[in-house]
C-alpha cells in the first residue's frame, strides 16, 4: 500500500530528497546542511483559493548532533514563488496582484531522539517532536501563518550485507500526529495523522536509489478545516556522492486532491567534521 526505496551513503541520516525521517543521528559536534530547489506543478493553496506552479528556492535542512542519540533540526524554504494558474473563493483578504506571488516558508524546528538501536532481529526505534513557526503572511496566498505541533515515532530495519558501515538496503517508517490550527475557524484545530514509509538501496558506494510515500491524513468528520486537508506524495529519486558532497534529485507525484500534481526536486548536502568537544 505504501511504497519503499531511499538510501544511504554513510551511517548518518540522509533524508534528501526524501521527507521521511530515519533514526540515524548526525554525529555530536557536526553540522549537516542541505539546500535545494523544488518545482511543483498544479500546487493547491485551499486557504487562498490559489492554484499554480510552485518553486521553492533555498529549501534548507540544518541538523546538528547534541549527543550520540539526540539531534536538533531546522527545516524550511527561504523563498516560495507561485505562478498563478487560477483563483477560487477565499475567506481571507489577499494582497496578491497580477499572475504571481512570493513569500517565505513556515519553518519547522524539531528534535529527534534515537531510543533503541536496531539488532539482528528487532528494528531500531526513534521519536521526533517539533513545531512549525508562523513565518508566512497569509495575505500573500501561499502559507497559513499558523503554529502547528507534531510528534511521531520512527522505526527502522536494515537488510543485506554491510560494506563500510552501510547496509545494502534500509527500510524505515514514521507514524504520529500533528495538531494543526484551523486558520479561519475560532477555537478549532484538526488533529491529523502523519505518516511516511521509505527505504534505502545502495547501488554502488557512490550511488543510491530512493523512494517514499509521505503525507498526512485528516481525522475530521465531514471534511477537514480549510487549510488542514489531507495531502500526500510519492517520491522516487537518487543520491550521488562526489567531491565530499551528496547531490540528490527526485520526481514527486501527488496522492490527494489537495497535493501538487507532479514535481521535481534537486539538492546538495554537506556534513562538517565534528568540531565541538562534545564530539569526543
Amino acid at each position: 500500500m505504501l511504497s519503499i526505496a531511499a538510501f544511504c551513503l554513510t551511517a548518518e541520516a540522509q533524508q534528501r530528497p526524501l521527507l521521511t525521517d530515519d533514526i540515524d543521528i548526525t554525529p555530536p559536534g557536526a553540522i549537516e546542511i542541505s539546500a535545494g530547489v523544488d518545482f511543483f506543478q498544479n500546487a493547491k493553496f485551499p486557504l487562498s483559493g490559489i492554484t499554480g506552479d510552485l518553486t521553492r528556492v533555498g529549501d534548507i535542512r540544518l541538523k546538528t548532533g547534541f549527543a550520540r542519540n539526540v539531534e536538533f533540526q531546522v527545516e524550511g524554504s527561504l523563498q516560495n514563488f507561485v505562478a498563478i494558474n487560477s483563483r477560487g473563493p477565499t475567506p481571507i483578504g489577499l494582497t496578491v496582484t497580477g499572475n504571481s506571488t512570493t513569500d517565505t516558508d513556515d519553518f519547522t524546528v524539531s528534535a529527534k531522539i534515537k531510543l533503541f538501536n536496531e539488532s539482528n532481529r528487532l528494528p531500531g526505534l526513534g521519536f521526533k517532536a517539533g513545531f512549525q513557526l508562523p513565518n508566512t503572511n497569509q495575505a500573500r496566498g501561499i502559507g497559513n501563518n499558523n503554529i502547528n505541533v507534531f510528534g511521531k515515532f520512527i522505526v527502522q530495519k536494515s537488510f543485506g550485507s554491510v560494506v563500510n558501515r552501510t547496509p545494502r538496503f534500509k527500510a524505515y517508517g514514521n507514524f504520529g500526529i500533528q495538531i494543526m490550527t484551523a486558520p479561519v475557524e475560532l477555537f478549532t484545530q484538526n488533529d491529523v495523522w502523519i505518516y511516511g514509509l521509505a527505504g534505502i538501496y545502495r547501488v554502488t558506494s557512490q550511488v543510491n536509489i530512493a523512494s517514499e510515500v509521505n503525507g498526512r491524513i485528516s481525522t475530521t468528520r465531514g471534511g477537514a478545516a480549510l487549510g488542514t486537508e489531507s495531502i500526500g506524495q510519492y517520491r522516487i529519486g537518487a543520491q550521488i556522492k562526489a567531491s565530499g558532497l551528496r547531490f540528490d534529485t527526485a520526481a514527486s507525484f501527488g496522492l490527494t486532491k489537495a497535493s501538487p500534481k507532479t514535481g521535481i526536486i534537486f539538492g546538495v548536502t554537506y556534513q562538517s567534521p565534528a568540531f565541538f568537544p562534545l564530539a569526543q
